[in-house]
């Protein structure tokens, strides 16, 4: 996060071209380290573009495209899942020998964007914010925007970055430990645990083996998968084009409430498949319907937020922390579900619905709703559930609420 956000996606290229080779030239090196290490390289890149990139859109989308252009890098996701498990077809590359063309496919699209990526501009709050340079700040408005009066963005910028005059880019350290942003740190930590221990990896991972379960034909299971590849993509694409009418916590809430609803169905049509065979065709159903649940909001909104609810000052730590927790959560699912479901059997679809439901609940009484809010008032809007807004005991308090939260906030806290 130290670099700029552009250079950071660009040099951060190297990485997939390294791990793609290496799982290319596997097979003929006769190594299975080189796998291995691939993956895990690649893995690294993933780490950091999951980051990046809903940043980066985040600070170039207007407010009343942010959320849109924010579910965009989930759309894609579903879509390069699907084209791999279309690609992984025994008719296409699913055969043994081609298995290291089919891994080594990830360097193409990535071609692509080391060839384009450097045209575009740098983030112009990055910029402002953190660089000062109002000349080229304008030009990378002017080189988003083609249409439309740039000066009412400018000033927005310029309002958070006198917020922030004596407020340095924190740490993840001096993130944690800030007590004027505990709120929106609690927030990103629940939603993008939530995210990973909502079930949804336990299925991604799994899913052969569910079919299979389910009754499915051997020979039919990799075109069911497919299949669930294309409700990745609708139900993505659903949640990017409505996001912006309907809002974020709608699709976050609706999304984890319907999440949870399956896999409490899951583990009723599992328990019944013995007495009613007809249940084998729910449980798919089911797990249809999680992936279709997850791919609609809880998917991409949790990166969405995490750009949303903090202040220049903090979003890179904010990232980090999201980003850790996000892939420690979805190691931590794919490591234990074999094991907790030798244990519980399907009751364990049991305490994923407890997991979509509580992050659910929390959304409801805790997140506010950030359609067409700046990032200051965003930030705002958090003021008063931080205990730091309500009580400083240090000298200068009064100046610390007046760069961390405008003027507005410092009279509320004089009224009070």
């Amino acid at each position: 996060m130290c670099l700029n956000r552009k250079g950071t996606l660009v040099r951060s290229t190297m990485l997939v071209f390294i791990g793609g080779s290496l799982m290319g030239f596997s097979r003929w090196f006769r190594n299975p380290f080189m796998v291995i290490a691939g993956r895990f390289i690649t893995g690294v890149h993933s780490g950091i573009s999951l980051s990046v990139v809903p940043m980066y859109l985040g600070e170039i989308a207007p407010k009343n495209l942010r959320g849109f252009l924010g579910l965009v890098p989930s759309i894609h996701i579903c879509l390069g899942v699907f084209s791999a498990q279309v690609l992984g077809l025994s008719e296409l590359l699913g055969k043994e020998e081609h298995w290291p063309l089919l891994l080594s496919l990830v360097l193409f699209p990535t071609l692509v964007q080391l060839m384009l990526l450097p045209w575009f501009p740098e983030s112009p709050r990055y910029l402002l914010i953190e660089k000062g340079n109002v000349h080229a700040t304008v030009s990378a408005l002017k080189c988003f925007r083609k249409k439309g009066n740039i000066q009412a963005e400018v000033e927005e910028m310029q309002e958070e970055q006198r917020s922030l005059s004596s407020v340095k880019t924190l740490s993840v350290r001096r993130l944690l430990m800030d007590r004027s942003v505990r709120w929106q740190v609690l927030t990103i930590v629940v939603v993008n645990i939530g995210m990973q221990l909502s079930g949804i990896d336990a299925i991604w991972f799994y899913t052969n083996e569910i079919f299979r379960n389910a009754g499915i034909p051997e020979p039919h299971i990799q075109y069911t998968t497919v299949g669930t590849g294309a409700i990745e993509v609708i139900s993505g694409t659903l949640g990017c084009f409505t996001i912006e009418r309907v809002g974020r916590r709608p699709l976050i809430i609706g999304g984890f409430l319907f999440m949870g609803l399956c896999c409490a169905g899951i583990t009723v049509s599992v328990l019944l498949q013995a007495q009613f065979p007809f249940m084998s065709y729910i449980s798919v159903g089911c797990v249809v319907g999680i992936i279709a649940g997850f791919c609609i909001g809880p998917a991409g909104v949790p990166f969405l937020i995490t750009a949303e609810l903090f202040k220049q000052s903090h979003r890179p730590s904010a990232y980090t922390v999201a980003g850790c927790l996000n892939w420690l959560s979805n190691f931590t699912i794919g490591f234990v579900f074999p094991f907790l479901e030798d244990a519980t059997g399907p009751y364990c679809y049991l305490i994923f619905c407890a997991v979509c439901w509580g992050v659910a609940a929390y959304t409801i009484w805790v997140v506010p709703e950030t359609k067409n809010k700046t990032f200051l008032e965003i930030s705002q809007m958090f003021a008063t559930k931080n205990s730091a807004q309500k009580e400083d005991p240090t000298p200068n308090s009064h100046l610390k609420l007046a760069l961390m939260n405008g003027y507005g906030s410092l009279r509320l806290h004089d009224e009070k």
